[in-house]
């Protein structure tokens, strides 16, 4: 028996998971697959006749208009991204493929949902610039921006400042209380860190319990000391009776300045880290 292949499409259509939009040259949506509804959320009765642009998300109208464009110009865009607001204000990532058809006068799109795809590259983003167990900034970033910030105080002939920063007897933590009170504690010094710090300044953690701190537009090295002083105030404060027995344990700073200690990156984090081993043994 031979197979109406012409009656078929339709509903070959309507089976696919990605969603199937056929647009006139004004943006009129003339016609929606069913898998459209759980894209946006509109069932197709509410999308046909109405605008495409009205569900775009704002911020992505003019990259579209400039992709709708380029395919109005008889060139297929088969790999572009945007963003869609679903009908509960939801937001949803969608990869397009679309190809304009002059004798039939339409566009035709078909948009396949990467939300999830987004969000796991969104995270796999951040967790390479970005220590795991404090949400700090991590080494390899850390570095990146004290590189910048040297460049940024040589044109503005600005000081700079990083600050390293030691837990004094972190192992003694670990060893009397566990893993896991020592990794309350790191959070707790990460979030004192950034509490002194101001939003154009950087907190990392560089491995273990090191965490430096880079300041940056630094009128004076007396507001490096100030800074210094406040880190240790906030440092000494008591840890919270959800601690028990724990107690908040002291720290070493070293400081190093550009371009009183060093003009590149490499020893500035030498100067600091030998400063701070120097305040440790005077401790001690």
């Amino acid at each position: 028996m031979a197979v109406d292949l012409q009656a078929l499409y339709p509903k070959l259509i309507h089976l696919m998971l990605d969603a199937v939009f056929v647009v006139d040259k004004d943006n009129q949506i003339v016609f929606v697959s069913d898998a459209c509804e759980s894209l946006l959320g509109y069932a197709p009765r509410e999308l046909i006749g109405t605008l495409i642009t009205n569900y775009m998300h704002p911020d992505d109208l003019a990259a579209t208009r400039d992709s709708i464009d380029r395919v109005m110009n008889g060139k297929p865009h088969m790999d572009f991204r945007n963003r869609y607001i679903r009908k509960d204000g939801g937001i949803v990532h969608i990869l397009w493929a679309a190809r304009w058809y002059e004798e039939e006068g339409v566009r035709i799109g078909v948009a396949r949902n990467v939300t999830a795809l987004m969000q796991a590259e969104e995270e796999l983003r951040y967790l390479a610039h970005h220590d795991p167990l404090t949400k700090l900034t991590n080494r390899a970033l850390f570095y990146d921006r004290l590189v910048s910030g040297i460049s940024a105080a040589h044109r503005h002939q600005n000081i700079l400042a990083l600050l390293f920063l030691d837990i004094n007897d972190f192992k003694g933590i670990n060893d009397v209380h566990g893993h896991a009170a020592g990794d309350r504690v790191l959070c707790t010094v990460a979030r004192r860190l950034e509490g002194c710090v101001r939003e154009t300044d950087t907190v990392a953690r560089m491995g273990g319990d090191e965490f430096t701190v880079l300041l940056t537009d630094i009128k004076s090295t007396t507001a490096v000391t100030e800074k210094v002083d406040q880190i240790l105030t906030v440092m000494s404060e008591p840890l919270g009776a959800e601690f028990g027995e724990v107690s908040m344990p002291s720290c070493s700073i070293g400081v190093a300045c550009y371009p009183e200690d060093g003009r590149d990156a490499d020893t500035l984090l030498s100067r600091a880290d030998s400063h701070m081993y120097q305040i440790k043994r005077r401790n001690r």
